[in-house]
């Protein structure tokens, strides 16, 4: 049986009828539009000249200063990454930044997740020094590696640390902090995601080497910065952070390039084997598609392939790694499936699904794949979900969370108001406001589980809870069309913080049929007396013949022919 949807429409009282005359669109997509803030024309103009500029980003000044010095005096540089998408299209990007500005001596190195854990830990700079550098670089993370940047220092490592997570209390003794989000900041993109720090200290370091007459001297072409805006994109996208206006330049920039053909192999070659095509790629189809196979080599593997497959010069060399993170990738897929029924099954028998917070965890698990559990719970149950997965040899007694919120909720506080009030109950947090990633002692998980949920709950409201699914409105039949698809699609990038637009109506279930090996329905739904073509994920089959559902409206492009289809998102009875 379908349960009943709870439905809010947004942007009601918000006006945006002004907003449709000057955009000259349908007065459904303005509302759409003046629901996320924008109130004029000019603010969906997305050029690259309308970028925030780097003046007030902290640090980068001295970090890039410091990488000029370092490019001048050939030192050998080494940049140390993060293992998901972002972290891995940042390393990619400096890397391959750097030697096209004529570095010779800069490599990369990837913490293996199961072995070293997260950031520039004292063992990781034991191996960093074994390849002698005199910089280090991080990329996507760093901000909270007091210790190991200590140890580099003792080493005679300079370290340029460049991040975009939330900072601690403490901070590393580094030559430069290059984070947007350094208390007393005024920079206007707090939101960057990794790849973007590390893409806008790139871009001082071409000026401060184009005023040097670096280039000339050197007879070397200045690098088109514009040529790297493929990762940018693929690594803003992967990581959800939000699409504040500066991200969304960033990213349509970097998804009209490769919709061009300008785009490198590595990236290329994961948007062929993922099936998606370059002339309509989408912001969607990077979240959804491209960035989880990018994503699957930390996951499971060794981030170094994907960064090297970003790094393929060529596209023969760029498929065959392509194809490993493809397979890789299912792997992952088989072993969420299982560890989400698992989970599933421990909240129903073992907890109560209605606590205000849940913490899950099975000796079981893979470490790696317990970020998407987190989220596949949190989807389903309405509410905070923490997974943990045993740290392995890494840290015997310890267990690794990955922490996925709900709006209203900054899961960074509330790990930080536990920490505060029990000392010695969290041993390592760190993260955003919709998620967050900490270590505790596996002895300590119940009483963990009692403190993170009463944070939670001195933070929430009850409707907080309840799965209220935000619409954008009714369509009326004459709107559920080609065109409009389209024109939303030209609207975008869509995405964190700048959703893709949502509708809900009532509708007649004409007819429906299993596919997908029995995962999902295609549909066909009358509404007033329109049929549409509909397609519902992982949905079983529906047991009444009127309906209300919420859903998208998309381009269908099977067999080169663009028909409209909406993509269900829930179905409840009318």
């Amino acid at each position: 049986m379908i349960e009943p949807l709870v439905i809010e429409e947004r942007g009601r009282d918000i006006p945006y009828l002004d907003l449709s005359k000057e955009l000259a669109v349908p007065s459904f997509l303005a509302r759409v539009l003046a629901a996320r803030g924008v109130t004029n024309k000019s603010e969906t103009d997305l050029s690259l000249s309308l970028l925030v500029g780097p003046d007030r980003l902290p640090g980068v000044g001295q970090g890039a200063s410091r990488l000029v010095q370092a490019i001048n005096d050939e030192e050998r540089i080494l940049v140390v990454g993060d293992f998901d998408a972002d972290g891995a299209t940042a390393s990619a990007l400096v890397v391959s930044a750097l030697r096209a500005m004529g570095v010779a001596d800069v490599d990369y190195l990837v913490p293996n997740r199961f072995e070293f854990g997260y950031g520039l830990t004292p063992e990781i700079v034991a191996i960093a020094a074994k390849r002698d550098p005199s910089l280090i670089i991080t990329v996507d993370n760093g901000v909270s590696s007091v210790e190991g940047v200590q140890v580099a220092r003792e080493l005679g490592i300079d370290v340029v640390i460049t991040d975009h997570h939330l900072p601690p209390k403490e901070l590393p003794k580094a030559v430069a902090i290059v984070n947007p989000n350094l208390q007393g900041t005024t920079f206007e993109s707090p939101f960057l995601a990794g790849v973007g720090v590390a893409y806008y200290l790139m871009a001082v370091v071409r000026a401060k080497l184009r005023e040097e007459r670096y280039f000339v001297s050197k007879n070397l072409s200045e690098p088109n910065l514009a040529d790297w805006l493929d990762l940018v994109a693929l690594g803003t996208v992967a990581d959800v952070v939000p699409l504040d206006r500066n991200n969304r330049i960033l990213v349509y920039q970097g998804l009209r390039r490769m919709r061009l053909g300008h785009l490198r192999p590595g990236t290329r070659a994961l948007i062929e084997i993922a099936a998606r095509k370059l002339e309509t790629l989408s912001s969607q189809d990077l979240g959804f598609a491209v960035g989880p196979r990018l994503n699957a080599a930390g996951r499971l593997d060794d981030m170094a392939l994907g960064i090297q497959c970003l790094l393929a010069e060529n596209l023969e060399s760029a498929r065959s790694m392509a194809v490993a993170l493809d397979e890789l990738n299912k792997a992952r897929r088989a072993i969420e499936d299982e560890m989400n029924v698992e989970a599933r099954v421990l909240i129903s028998q073992d907890m109560d699904a209605e606590a205000p917070a849940l913490c899950v965890y099975d000796a079981s698990w893979h470490q790696g794949v317990v970020g998407i559990v987190a989220g596949r719970m949190r989807e389903q149950f309405h509410r905070p979900v923490i997974a943990f997965a045993d740290f392995g040899d890494i840290s015997p007694g310890e267990i690794k969370g990955s922490a996925r919120s709900i709006p209203g909720l900054h899961i960074r506080d509330a790990l930080d108001d536990v920490a505060t009030r029990f000392p010695g109950l969290v041993d390592k947090f760190g993260g955003h406001a919709m998620a967050a990633g900490l270590t505790i002692k596996r002895i300590h998980l119940d009483r963990f589980r009692k403190a993170f949920a009463d944070a939670v709950t001195n933070r929430v409201e009850p409707r907080d809870l309840v799965g209220i699914i935000e619409s954008d409105g009714v369509l009326a039949s004459e709107n559920l069309s080609i065109e409009n698809a389209r024109l939303i699609e030209d609207y975008g990038p869509w995405g964190q913080g700048f959703d893709e637009p949502l509708f809900h109506g009532d509708f007649e279930l004409v007819s429906q049929r299993v596919i997908g090996g029995g995962k999902h329905l295609k549909l066909i739904v009358k509404h007033e007396e329109k049929l549409v073509d509909a397609i519902a994920f992982n949905q079983k089959l529906i047991s009444s013949d009127r309906i209300t559902m919420t859903y998208k409206l998309e381009v269908n492009r099977y067999l080169d022919s663009e028909t409209l289809q909406l993509l269900v998102e829930q179905v409840g009875p009318s």
